[in-house]
């Protein structure tokens, strides 16, 4: 069954109390990432908890393995429901990163942000298939997540059904670039966006 992920995309740790006081008692996953963890760090994490929120820590880790693996411990002490790191160039970092989570935190592999694009992964030397964009790029990475024990993806809604085809019902797929058809046209930093409607028909997880 999918659920709703709210992106805490806020500069301050009062700002994100003030955000899950509007939301009020409900499923919702928090969303923590980069932006308020920089300013208010685990404790931002543990102020949601206490409040009864889920969190999902989306820091998307990206380093050595051995500097991944110290990391992903200590996210694990946060006691979060997800967090990602990215696919990147080397499984053995994704392999850190579930090691070292010891099962208490969902590892979701980052595929392809969804702010680039075809042209744009091409012009960074990644092979793109003509015909098939990005989806193939997207395949292969799952692959690499699900091999190295991730509970799932980060993925377009555009790539989910392939990846949920390829990987299995139980592989968790990810989906941001989330808009209503009415705001889709909309000028941010987006390319390849989906409809929450398209996103639930395809089989996304959260």
């Amino acid at each position: 069954m999918s659920e709703l992920a709210v992106a805490f995309d806020v500069a301050t740790l009062d700002e994100a109390l003030a955000l899950d006081r509007r939301l009020g008692e409900g499923p919702e996953l928090a969303k923590v990432g980069l932006q308020l963890f920089a300013t208010a760090g685990p404790v931002a994490v543990r102020a949601l908890a206490q409040r009864g929120r889920r969190v999902f820590l989306d820091l998307k880790l990206h380093d050595i393995p051995a500097t991944v693996g110290r990391a992903m411990a200590g996210i694990a002490e946060l006691k979060v429901k997800l967090t990602t790191v990215h696919c990147g160039e080397n499984p053995r970092m994704l392999e850190a990163a579930v090691a070292a989570g010891r099962g208490r935190v969902g590892v979701l592999g980052i595929t392809v942000l969804t702010s680039v694009s075809a042209a744009d992964a091409a012009a960074a030397g990644l092979h793109v298939d003509p015909a098939g964009g990005l989806q193939g790029l997207v395949l292969r990475r799952a692959q690499l997540a699900r091999q190295a024990g991730c509970a799932g993806v980060v993925c377009s809604g555009l790539e989910v059904r392939a990846v949920k085809a390829r990987m299995g019902r139980d592989f968790l797929a990810v989906t941001p670039g989330i808009r209503p058809a009415w705001a889709a046209g909309g000028a941010d930093d987006q390319a390849r966006l989906a409809t929450p409607t398209a996103a639930l028909a395809a089989g996304a997880a959260h």
